[in-house]
């Protein structure tokens, strides 16, 4: 190990604190941390030289790989203008621009409105804030109540987490935040009581495929029968596009794939194409409408960094490569490749118990050849990640499943080395998995 790689190693051990990390484990001498430094394409570096293919697109958040001339040109000339200015009584001409853009990915009248966060986490909290302040200001504010989905994963900020399914993450905060009813699949939510529903201010869903619930898609047709019956009720839907939006499941939105326009549209990660912090909650003219006049109708709530303008430069640099560069007609053959080579793995070991695809995201689960699942504690999927890393890949699992999410601009061939790299890391992990 070099000697500045062990600088940035200790400095990060004394003062660091990481998302989602057991913060012992990671600050005992025997770990070493990857220091990664800098990233071409779908591939990325630590401060070693060692490369690595971004197989979870640095969590879910890089399009069209790492340094993009476009984007990166986009963030230069931005950044000769000005860097950042408020957007609290202002406008900047990259916002006004991108939010043009967005409305126009949505057949007209659909999604009208535009309001800029910073994260997945507060696309949603604007999401569930506006549903309610809406029902408020329409004379129904007894519809406070929201419907989310188990196993889902909306964010961490109070009302998103709320939302959350996920009974390790988010069962401690359970008591402290909005009124939520959580709902397995479309049958118990046809079971749910009349007077429950007349509470509803929306539902909220991760469409086509969930992602913290182990990359588990939803039943083609799942997202069409959730909308009529939210029209049928007078319920709002909050799609949480945050993972899936930008091309990862095969369309610009994973709704327009059963052509449903939701009422309030959750974007963010690939917003930016990966580059910067941006986020955004898309809506109709209807809810929008419902906030003007008096000041006592005010959307109150925003961001220091509200509509960033290099996070905008950014982001319509990305949707200029989608267009120009025919990104999603090119990514349907790579779809149907991954799909290939998922079928194949599945042959490779009895330990690869399912590989559930969506578009380009998939999660490959381990489990023993009898479909029995490892002991938790054992940790295999993380052992596995682990493994994978001297094969070339670098990715994190959900608990046993083996996330796959790499950037757009991923070729053929080196999804196959990433594929490979998971069957050779399963193979030199065999003999933890026989001692379970």
């Amino acid at each position: 190990m070099n000697e500045e790689t062990k600088r940035w190693i200790a400095q990060d051990k004394a003062h660091c604190w990481h998302p989602f990390t057991r913060q012992a484990e990671w600050c005992s001498e025997a770990h070493e941390p990857l220091v990664l430094t800098r990233g071409k394409g779908a591939w990325i570096w630590d401060s070693e030289g060692r490369k690595y293919l971004d197989g979870n697109s640095s969590i879910w958040t890089n399009i069209h790989g790492h340094g993009h001339p476009r984007i990166t040109a986009a963030i230069e000339r931005q950044l000769r203008e000005v860097a950042h200015s408020s957007y609290l009584g202002f406008a900047n001409p990259r916002a006004g621009e991108l939010a043009e853009r967005l409305c126009a990915l949505w057949p007209r009248g659909e999604l009208e409105r535009v309001f800029f966060s910073d994260d997945g986490s507060t696309a949603v909290e604007c999401a569930l804030k506006m549903a309610i302040q809406f029902r408020m200001q329409t004379g129904e504010p007894e519809r406070s109540g929201f419907v989310a989905f188990s196993d889902a994963y909306h964010g961490d900020t109070m009302g998103a987490a709320s939302l959350g399914g996920v009974s390790m993450f988010f069962e401690r905060f359970r008591n402290f935040g909005m009124p939520v009813h959580f709902v397995s699949g479309m049958e118990d939510l046809a079971e749910l009581p009349e007077e429950s529903t007349q509470s509803l201010a929306a539902v909220v869903v991760e469409p086509r495929i969930q992602g913290v619930n182990q990359m588990r898609p939803w039943p083609a047709g799942m997202l069409r029968g959730l909308r009529d019956w939210c029209d049928r009720r007078g319920v709002h839907l909050i799609a949480d596009e945050v993972m899936t939006g930008f091309g990862r499941t095969g369309t610009m939105f994973a709704c327009q794939a059963e052509n449903v326009a939701p009422d309030f549209l959750c974007v963010a990660k690939g917003l930016s194409g990966g580059f910067l912090p941006l986020a955004a909650t898309l809506t109709t003219r209807e809810i929008y409408d419902a906030f003007l006049g008096g000041p006592e109708r005010t959307f109150f709530y925003g961001h220091s960094y509200t509509a960033s303008q290099l996070g905008c430069a950014a982001a319509l640099a990305s949707l200029d490569i989608f267009a120009d560069d025919r990104v999603l007609e090119c990514l349907q053959p790579k779809i149907d490749r991954m799909a290939e080579l998922l079928r194949d793995l599945k042959q490779r070991s009895p330990c690869f118990h399912d590989a559930r695809q969506c578009g380009f995201v998939a999660g490959i689960e381990l489990r023993h050849p009898d479909g029995t699942p490892f002991p938790p504690e054992r940790r295999i999927g993380e052992a596995v990640c682990l493994a994978a890393r001297p094969h070339g890949l670098l990715t994190r699992p959900i608990l046993d499943t083996i996330v796959l999410m790499p950037p757009l601009c991923t070729t053929t061939d080196e999804l196959e080395l990433a594929v490979a790299a998971i069957a050779m890391a399963v193979e030199d992990c065999r003999g933890a998995m026989n001692a379970c």
